[in-house]
């Protein structure tokens, strides 16, 4: 396997951990009603689980309002009774037909376990990143061993290697302010 390989590989991978970052931290709610928060609630849609937007359109009518509009208005009990079993802590309203969620507003103490929270999920995602360069360097040394390439050679992609981890933590760390940021905003 070629060096650039290796760091496509990485890079790709590393990517992928971003987006799951940013997947997570949007579903971590910070007072603004936003229907991604919904995105990890499944409903058993005729036998099988199914993602609540798979089977509702989700919108978010005022800062603090979700609104749930199932395609199907045996739909609503299934629903409600997931978002309940959910960990987000919220308590739908039903007119039968359409599904509401205020969103409480975030107290202090809150708003320092969401933070944390927040910290913890991109301490994970950095540790993820350090283990795909640990792979990729494990590679190039391999490659080294085998005489495939020079020691200048494992050298330089060593480097690019670290260089491009560094550059991954840099972002999570963005993204990690950001949403810290996001949770601390008072309204």
């Amino acid at each position: 396997m070629p060096i650039t390989q290796i760091m496509d590989n990485a890079k790709e991978k590393m990517e992928k951990t971003k987006n799951v970052l940013r997947a997570d931290l949007m579903a971590i709610r910070a007072g603004r009603a936003n229907p991604q928060l919904l995105d990890r609630i499944t409903v058993d849609y005729y036998g099988s689980q199914t993602p609540l937007k798979n089977v509702s359109n989700i919108s978010a009518p005022e800062p603090r309002i979700l609104q749930i509009n199932p395609w199907d208005a045996k739909m609503v009990k299934e629903i409600c009774r997931a978002i309940q079993a959910s960990d987000l802590g919220l308590n739908p309203s039903t007119d039968g037909k359409v599904i509401r969620l205020v969103l409480p507003e975030l107290n202090e103490e809150r708003r320092k376990d969401l933070t944390k929270l927040v910290r913890k999920t991109a301490e994970e995602s950095k540790v993820a990143i350090r283990s795909i360069r640990r792979d990729a360097v494990e590679q190039v040394k391999k490659m080294k061993k085998n005489s495939e390439i020079t020691e200048d050679d494992q050298k330089k992609a060593e480097e690019d290697i670290q260089k491009l981890t560094d550059g991954n933590i840099k972002d999570i760390d963005k993204i990690t302010a950001e949403k810290e940021k996001e949770i601390m905003d008072v309204h």
